[in-house]
């Protein structure tokens, strides 16, 4: 009689980012990359929107509308929320079937707590998977930025996004030493906010800071700057207003809080081992996430630091496409714990 062969289980990969949660699956690709936000109403507690359409309901909602980000500044707020929210996105993309049994990689900011780390396992297993890994997002993102970090050779990665960066320094598949700073896209927003309000007495919303600094944000100058129009409260009459600012206005914003990142940068460098820190002088660093969008990141970090720096491969998906090149290192992580427990019975 002929054994029937056991098929391979689904591997599912997620980047749950402050800014936007990713979904990768094998075979098809990125299935999932929305906003980390979820409205619901007070009073049924129940999820109306989840990603884009919760997104534009961003201060546009009701007193009986809430709209939350499950995780804040790295950190998980609301861990409820958090597992409402990826059941809500399996079931809208009808994936329900492929998460039983599964093996899932979840990549986290570095800040999260081992308490944390236990509820998402939880999570992910109510979902229905059936071996749950945890990796650092700064590993993923220098794996899915180009950087070869099972090499014995030290590589600085920075990876900034919507809660927290990140900044490692990887060398023979894991982190050497790393240190995070919760100064990153929404911090950044928040300064630009500020700023409108004591220049100007303009108040704006996170969604117009945002647009903001993608729109005419720079480290640098850069060819063609224009002023760009801002839509507002006045904080004095109450009434609507616009105001026009200019590129350089906003660059002095955001180079505050980026030499936050470079100090910290530094300290990161301060207890790297001497020789690691030798390879780090000659490959420099790799910037990804959200941040490294920012125009001329790279080149105020190269002559902060100098140190030659660049913008790792589609930032954006750094993260996620790092989880996708992992996971042939989770099947061989499985493969040894099964090793271990046949020759344990063995014995």
């Amino acid at each position: 009689m002929l054994k029937t062969m056991k098929s391979k289980p689904n591997f599912v990969s997620m980047d749950l980012g402050t800014a936007n949660t990713l979904v990768y699956i094998t075979g098809q690709g990125i299935v999932y990359n929305e906003p980390s936000i979820v409205a619901y109403k007070i009073r049924e507690n129940r999820i109306i929107a989840v990603g884009i359409e919760a997104y534009k309901m961003i201060g546009k909602g009701n007193k009986n509308i809430k709209v939350i980000r499950p995780m804040v500044s790295g950190v998980i707020t609301d861990i409820r929320a958090t597992e409402a929210q990826l059941k809500h996105i399996f079931e809208k993309l009808r994936l329900t079937k492929i998460l039983k049994n599964s093996v899932m990689l979840l990549a986290c900011p570095s800040v999260i707590t081992e308490l944390e780390k236990s509820a998402l396992k939880k999570i992910a297993i109510n979902l229905g998977a059936q071996e749950v890994f945890i990796e650092e997002e700064v590993k993923m993102a220098g794996l899915g930025g180009g950087v070869n970090i099972y090499a014995p050779v030290g590589n600085l990665i920075i990876d900034t996004g919507g809660g927290t960066t990140d900044i490692a320094v990887v060398s023979s598949g894991d982190i050497v030493v790393s240190k995070s700073i919760k100064v990153a896209g929404n911090y950044l927003n928040e300064e630009c906010q500020k700023f409108i309000r004591s220049q100007y007495g303009l108040e704006i919303g996170s969604k117009t800071a945002e647009s903001i600094k993608i729109n005419i944000g720079s480290l640098s100058r850069y060819p063609d700057e224009r002023r760009m129009k801002v839509y507002g409260r006045d904080v004095v009459s109450g009434l609507p207003r616009e105001v026009e600012i200019t590129p350089e206005e906003v660059r002095e914003v955001l180079k505050v809080p980026v030499s936050r990142i470079v100090d910290l940068t530094v300290q990161v460098l301060e207890d790297t081992p001497p020789e690691l820190a030798g390879d780090i002088f000659r490959n420099g660093i790799t910037i990804c996430g959200g941040g490294a969008l920012i125009r001329g990141i790279d080149k105020y970090f190269a002559d902060t630091l100098q140190l030659p720096t660049k913008i790792g491969e589609l930032p954006l998906l750094a993260v996620i496409n790092g989880t996708k090149k992992f996971e042939a290192e989770v099947w061989h992580m499985i493969d040894l714990s099964k090793k271990r427990i046949q020759l344990d019975t063995i014995i």
